[in-house]
């Protein structure tokens, strides 16, 4: 990236504005005010009526539920009649909106009213029935008529009481003993009584009618709203696309006469500056000249790469050369100090100087990813954008997420089920950033799939491996597999092992870009060298008989036959030489960093929650088609679920032993009860799926991303605008 200044007389301004918009690849930066004599500028004439004009279209647009998606845009967009049309269309709408609110609040009224008279129709008493007595005292609500008639009887304060019940609702007629108020005879025993008063409506006559009859005014009031709400949309298909080219033409001149607001001007000069792409130069200056010839300095200030901590790691004379790359694919800027003798200069020296870096501001990111890569940069995004120094790890992320998520899944129903649910998420959703997750998800699923074909599961049932490997699929999972089980914990660590070594491998390329091979060196390949020497020596033979057997026995036939019993113990002896020389860098080096010693060991460790969750995952599927279809347990110990027999096989077959019965093979209410027991359990098991893309995602952000990953870049955002639904002219 460059940053690039454009200099020059406020006559010029404007011209220079919509030269800038046009262009769409300056990334402006803000005036902070920092420069003596210069101050921000001020919104062009006309920006304001534009924003407020802008507030009222997408007012309009909100009212109308308006989607630019749903409608074609306006053709011959004409802006000189836009203050006219658009009062019509807001008079229009508005109106049919105000209605449509005052209609909405006069059926919130009737809707409150029939639950109110509700409880009055269920008693059946009519309403003038319930008021207007000089004795005694009505009271109505809902609560057990016995344990009323039960409080009021036994209150001295009662002389009598008759009550009346319907469907839950109950009228209490109190006649109070002499000299005791009527509303206190009446509620005072009430009290601890399980019983909710009800206030009489002032109203007479039955509460039926009144409930019909409000019944049917609601049912009016449903359909005058339902009315306009057609009208509008109507109003929705004529003026829609108006409405969305207004929207657009007057953002644009928003942007435009606000842009002074980020320059640093005085009364006849101003300051922009920006980044734009290096290999862009050419083509933004010829488009600025174009428009104003040469009374604007075009200049580029600056081309430099930076650490991720604002440090110049490398500057480029552009006084001297000119040319270079491209986008920047990850940064912290210097500004130049501005002198106190070149704030003194007139406005007419300081216009002519574009050298000056009024501003110290980090250059913006432009994420470049092959296009099946792209929506792994919303997780990217999740921790941060990349700075402009640092390498952009969405392609590994997209190369191990999807594994990672899919090997402790690993079966086809619930993978089909996670990729409709990436599919629903993409199509159902306007968000850029749940669409780019629902990508995820569907990748998510594919790779859930292809494990589950491998280890030959559908909602965790063996039948895919009797039908695609003839009972015998090339991988196993669960507890009851032994040495499955046992080789998925070293298939994990030497995943976590090549996972990491990217991770400080990245850091190390970081590193050597930015500072240079001594401190790449240092800073990533120390730990390079403890990761590889601890895990060599962890998996030689050297002290053999102190290790774990499975280190040994995974890849030499327990479960998989690749020869392979350990490294010898010359290459233990190398790796623990690999081990002293990382500690012994980082004491030269970053020393700081020595009571971390034990991470690569550690992080590596933290990789089994794979096996964890796969061999969780794969239990609980277990216990839940054991309970729907029964199981035994062979003379090996492997587990059969009683799918193609009842539980009398097990009787017959030599070294079978009953697990469980199933609650299929127990008559009609079984089978119906089960297949809910069934259904409750495999959501459940679904929903694991959340642990294990949080267990995913983990490993990717801590173990991973910590290696060499900051994020704390920020968008290129160009000052311009695409347009979809107007024209230049």
């Amino acid at each position: 990236m460059s940053k690039v200044s454009v200099t020059g007389s406020k006559s010029i301004l404007d011209e220079v504005i919509d030269a800038l918009h046009e262009l769409n690849r300056v990334h402006l930066t803000d005036y902070d005010g920092s420069w003596e004599a210069f101050d921000n500028g001020d919104p062009s004439e006309g920006a304001d009526e534009a924003s407020e004009r802008l507030v009222t279209v997408r007012g309009l647009e909100s009212t109308l539920d308006l989607d630019d998606e749903e409608l074609p845009p306006e053709r011959g967009f004409d802006p000189s009649t836009l203050g006219e049309r658009l009062a019509e269309v807001r008079s229009s709408v508005n109106d049919l909106d105000d209605r449509r609110q005052e209609l909405r609040q006069e059926l919130r009224t009737v809707e409150e009213r029939i639950g109110s008279m509700a409880p009055f129709a269920r008693l059946g008493i009519d309403l003038d029935l319930l008021t207007g007595y000089d004795a005694i005292e009505v009271v109505v609500g809902e609560g057990d008529e016995d344990s009323i008639r039960s409080a009021y009887e036994a209150s001295d304060d009662v002389r009598a009481v008759e009550l009346f019940g319907g469907d839950g609702v109950v009228a209490a007629a109190v006649a109070p003993a002499e000299g005791v108020d009527m509303e206190d005879a009446a509620a005072d025993p009430l009290v601890g009584v399980d019983f909710t008063r009800i206030e009489v409506p002032d109203s007479e006559g039955s509460p039926e009618d009144a409930v019909e009859n409000l019944r049917t005014e609601k049912r009016r009031l449903e359909a005058e709203i339902e009315s306009l709400n057609a009208e509008l949309r109507e109003q929705k298909l004529e003026v829609g696309g108006f409405l969305l080219a207004a929207e657009e033409y007057l953002t644009i001149q928003v942007q435009k006469g606000e842009a002074p607001l980020r320059f640093a001007t005085t009364e006849n000069s101003f300051v922009a500056e920006g980044w734009i792409p290096t290999a862009e130069l050419e083509t933004v200056e010829a488009s600025i000249r174009d428009a104003v010839g040469d009374h604007v300095e075009f200049e580029e200030l600056e081309r430099a790469a930076y650490d991720r901590h604002g440090e110049v790691a490398h500057h480029d004379d552009v006084a001297e050369e000119s040319g270079g790359d491209g986008v920047a694919t990850a940064g912290a800027s210097a500004g130049a100090e501005t002198t106190a003798d070149a704030a003194e200069e007139s406005d007419e020296q300081v216009a002519a100087d574009g050298g000056v870096v009024t501003v110290r501001d980090d250059p913006p990111t432009v994420q470049r990813n092959p296009e099946p890569t792209t929506p792994f940069e919303v997780l990217v995004q999740a921790v941060g954008r990349p700075n402009y120094g640092e390498l952009d790890p969405t392609i590994v992320l997209f190369l191990t997420f999807p594994v990672f998520f899919g090997f402790m899944i690993g079966d086809v129903g619930y993978g089909v089920i996670y990729a409709l649910i990436g599919l629903f998420a993409m199509r159902r959703f306007d968000s850029d950033a749940i669409q780019q997750f629902g990508v995820v998800v569907v990748w998510a699923g594919i790779l859930t799939i292809a494990f589950g074909v491998f280890y030959g599961e559908i909602f965790g049932l063996h039948q895919l491996g009797e039908w695609i490997w003839g009972g015998h699929p090339p991988l196993r999972k669960g507890l009851s597999y032994g040495e499955w089980a046992t080789g998925w914990l070293v298939v994990a660590v030497l995943a976590g092992w090549v996972h990491l070594t990217i991770g400080w491998a990245l850091d190390f390329v970081d590193n050597y870009t930015l500072h240079g091979l001594t401190d790449a060196v240092l800073e990533s390949g120390s730990w390079i060298a403890m990761l590889t020497g601890i895990w060599l020596w962890v998996f030689s033979t050297h002290l053999e008989g102190t290790k774990p057997e499975l280190l040994f026995a995974t890849f030499d036939g327990e479960p998989f036959a690749f020869g392979f019993a350990g490294f010898s113990p010359t290459v233990g002896f190398l790796g623990l030489g690999l081990l002293a020389l990382g500690i012994a860098l980082l004491i030269v080096g970053p020393v700081y960093e020595l009571p971390e010693v034990a991470q690569p060991f550690a992080h590596t460790l933290s990789y089994t929650r794979l096996t964890a969750v796969l061999l969780s995952k794969a239990g609980m599927a277990l216990v839940v088609n054991m309970l729907y279809f029964g199981a035994y347990q062979d003379e090996k110990g492997a587990y059969h679920y009683l799918i193609d027999h009842g539980p009398h096989y097990v009787e017959t077959h030599e070294g079978a032993e009953m697990v469980f019965s199933g609650l299929y093979h127990t008559g009609l209410a079984g089978q119906i009860g089960g297949l809910l027991v069934l259904l409750i359990g495999h959501l459940v098991v679904l929903a694991i799926g959340v642990s294990a893309m949080i267990q995913a995602v983990r490993l990717e952000y801590v173990e991973f991303f910590g290696k060499f990953y900051e994020g704390s870049g920020k968008r290129f955002d160009p000052f311009g605008y695409d347009r979809d639904n107007t024209t230049e002219d």
